[in-house]
């Protein structure tokens, strides 16, 4: 036991002169080097927190300004017409201080304050340069001549070697659209949805619905926006996330796969103990703000708050809302296999423990054969079945004794591992292992992964891995961002022996991993009976087709002069129009990370242009040239929805919190309520890809991500994710219902791979014609 091996640490006899305590040497090592470390953190804490704090100055700039200030006054010049003398005067302790001191000290005190004026002047500028947005709407290629006068003083202003958060204070908010756009926009979204009954009908609603209550509502969200980092967000992730009460699993979590060809170690343990070890690497450089921010064009910041909560973080059950509970320092992780709850320290002597020591517990827990406990097995389905049976079921049943201290190690955990018992991956030989993959990843077992962590990392016995990650703290970049890292530091920096092992020497004297103990009465296990019930009608009814289309990729559209996203949303509403006979509304999702603490906001990607485009591609009598002519029009109007969406011009995320504003009011809009009640039949989004360019995947084709996906959004309609890889691949996942007669994952995926085909046949036949 861990207990008894710990408990061997110190002695102490008691004799009739007091008590003798004796310390174990080791013991006083490991404690003095886990003190280092600690302070060592804190050190590398408090000077980052310094450098970001002063950002896109530096500490030594202070260091010249006050320099400059001294030389000023040693030269008979006072720069800061006369406050230095009503800072001498001020100074409270000036009857213990020379003349001279008085005056060094009033100088120094100047400086400080021009310097952090300068800091706050700088900031201003850098922020209102980063409010300009004309450079996204310019084309490819072409840039006017100030959008690289702006491109230059942003590159001037952002420093040298940014951390991850210093430049979050100068990120500008996020823009609240006037009333007018939001309604014109919408009403263009709908147009090819409704007959023109419909839509005149519609038309008199919204107009009602923007004479009154509309300004009232628009009022508080302005009043919102000039106090609140980000008028959206709080209220995105507390209604949309926190308040739902059906299960999160399939509904809301997603999942992230390993390498697509690529296993670089078939035993478990190992690829555990390598992946886990990079995932600490990160946390290190996450906690320490040593990330380097994302950017477009290589100069424009991201927001990067999601980060922070990626690790030590777990959503808590409410019985009317949930909480996400993050915490620092989490300095163990809790692991999974077949029915039994493992805690497995992360460090030792003050470090992490290495790839070697990690497979050697992970190896420890494989080969241990001890039976999981009375209600143990199924107890993870309480994560993945409705919320209020499992938020009541943790205030009677997990609040004290051994079944309070066990859920506080997983819900304090740095993340949750599962050793799966099952083997999967992409086989070439098997049409359907991509699909059982992704199910796998979604759902599992719907017991064997705790769906409330901010994210579940599965390992497979055949080496595969991959992520279930839980939506309401972050969105798929994020995580995809810490994957990326870990794919590459686990292939490429960390590596393995020839026989599979991780590199390094094995620590045996480590403590053996610690079994969680529970005691579940039969009235709580029945309660996870239940919530399993549920979990696992959700699962079955999951039908998901993992599609690889290598015909062509990225570089043969980008040879077509359009934009990869734009091609493939227009093959998405041809394969759907195809499938189903009609069009419907479609949400694709876009980010809007150029603003502070700014997540997604809505692509409403049909539209009267695709549409048009769509129809022409189904009429026999239509040319090629007038199918290329409408495509182009149906991209370009796509690009600028785009690009609209991610300069805060978006039409759905300013509805969503009028639609708030008017609940808190308690005030009723008809047209609010349909607008927030239509279904999203076909919903999209895209993985991001090389994030990071870690991985050189034209030295190294194999070792491609094969990105990620969700569940279906609708009940009849599909959800589909995708991700260009490289030049010449293009990955769907794709998401249905079987309990729905209308929609078939398998059938859609091959619409979409003709879609694809047919659309690059027109560019083909215009090459030929010119």
């Amino acid at each position: 036991m861990a207990e008894a091996h710990q408990a061997v640490a110190f002695q102490f006899t008691v004799t009739p002169d007091g008590i003798d305590l004796q310390l174990s040497r080791e013991v006083l090592k490991h404690i003095y080097l886990s003190g280092v470390t600690s302070w060592k953190k804190r050190a590398i804490r408090f000077k980052n927190g310094v450098l970001t704090g002063v950002y896109p100055a530096s500490p030594s700039s202070w260091l010249i300004v006050v320099i400059a200030i001294m030389s000023t006054m040693y030269a008979r010049i006072d720069p800061s017409m006369g406050m230095i003398d009503r800072i001498k005067t001020s100074l409270l302790v000036s009857e213990f201080m020379t003349v001279q001191t008085q005056t060094v000290l009033s100088a120094i005190l100047f400086a400080t304050g021009l310097w952090l004026s300068f800091i706050f002047l700088l900031r201003y500028i850098l922020k209102a340069l980063l409010s300009y947005h004309s450079w996204i709407f310019e084309s490819h290629g072409k840039m006017s001549f100030s959008t690289k006068v702006w491109l230059s003083l942003v590159k001037l202003l952002s420093g040298r070697r940014p951390l991850l958060y210093s430049f979050q204070a100068s990120l500008p908010h996020l823009p609240v659209p006037s009333i007018d756009d939001t309604i014109r926009r919408y009403l263009e979204s709908v147009r090819p949805l409704l007959d023109d009954e419909q839509y005149k009908q519609m038309e008199i609603v919204a107009n009602d619905f923007k004479k009154d209550p509309a300004p009232k509502f628009q009022k508080h969200l302005k009043l919102k926006s000039w106090w609140a980092t980000n008028y959206v967000s709080d209220w995105w992730e507390e209604y949309i996330y926190l308040r739902g009460r059906d299960p999160i699993m399939v509904n809301s979590n997603f999942y992230t796969m390993d390498l697509l060809y690529v296993i670089p170690t078939h035993r478990q343990a190992a690829r555990a103990g390598n992946v886990v070890h990079a995932m600490l690497q990160y946390r290190r450089k996450l906690e320490r703000g040593e990330l380097t921010p994302l950017s477009a064009l290589g100069i424009v910041p991201m927001c990067s708050f999601q980060y922070e909560r990626m690790f030590n973080t777990t959503r808590i059950p409410g019985i009317e809302t949930d909480f996400v509970q993050h915490l620092k320092d989490r300095k163990h992780l809790v692991v999974y296999h077949r029915g039994r709850f493992f805690k497995v320290w992360l460090y030792y002597g003050g470090r992490h423990l290495w790839p070697s020591e990690l497979e050697l517990q992970f190896q420890r827990i494989l080969d241990d054969k001890s039976e999981p406990q009375p209600g143990e097995i199924k107890l993870p389905s309480l994560t993945a079945g409705n919320r209020v049976p499992w938020a009541r079921a943790r205030l009677k049943y997990f609040t004290e004794g051994v079944n309070q201290a066990s859920l506080e190690a997983i819900e304090t955990a740095a993340f949750f591992l599962t050793l799966d018992d099952e083997a999967h991956g992409y086989d070439s030989e098997n049409t359907r292992s991509l699909d059982l993959y992704a199910k796998s990843l979604l759902h599992g077992k719907c017991y064997d992964r705790w769906f409330d962590k901010s994210f579940t990392l599965i390992v497979y016995k055949n080496g595969k891995i991959g992520v279930n990650t839980e939506h309401s703290w972050a969105d798929s970049p994020i995580i995809g961002h810490m994957w990326e890292y870990v794919l590459a530091t686990d292939c490429f920096h960390l590596g393995y022996t020839a026989e599979g092992h991780c590199k390094g020497d094995i620590n045996k004297s480590l403590a053996t991993p610690t079994r969680l103990q529970w005691d579940i009465p039969k009235a709580c296990q029945e309660i996870i009976e239940g919530s399993y019930m549920i979990a696992k009608g959700i699962a079955n009814d999951v039908d998901f087709h993992g599609c690889l289309f290598n015909e062509f990729g990225k570089g043969l559209i980008k040879k077509c002069r359009t934009s990869p996203d734009a091609f493939i949303q227009l093959a998405l509403q041809l394969a759907h129009y195809r499938d189903k006979g009609e069009f419907c509304l479609t949400y694709e999702s876009s980010m809007t990370r150029m603003f502070r603490e700014g997540r997604t906001e809505t692509v409403r990607s049909c539209t009267c242009e695709s549409t048009a485009f769509v129809r022409a591609m189904e009429d026999e009598s239509t040319t090629n040239e007038q199918r290329l002519a409408l495509f182009k029009k149906a991209a370009d109007k796509h690009q600028n929805m785009y690009r609209l969406a991610m300069t805060g011009a978006g039409i759905d995320r300013h509805l969503f919190c009028l639609y708030i504003v008017s609940k808190v009011m308690g005030i009723d809009s008809p047209f609010l309520k349909q607008v927030l009640s239509e279904p999203w039949r076909l919903s999209t989004s895209q993985t991001p890809q090389q994030q990071l360019n870690l991985i050189d995947i034209q030295k190294f084709p194999k070792y491609v991500g094969a990105g990620g996906g969700f569940g279906p959004v609708a009940d009849d309609g599909y959800g589909v994710s995708y991700i260009i890889v490289g030049e010449n691949l293009i990955t769907f996942h794709i998401s249905s219902k079987f309990s729905s007669p209308e929609t078939d994952s398998f059938r859609f995926g091959q619409n979409i791979r003709q879609a694809m085909l047919d659309i690059k046949a027109l560019f083909n036949l215009k090459e030929k014609k010119m």
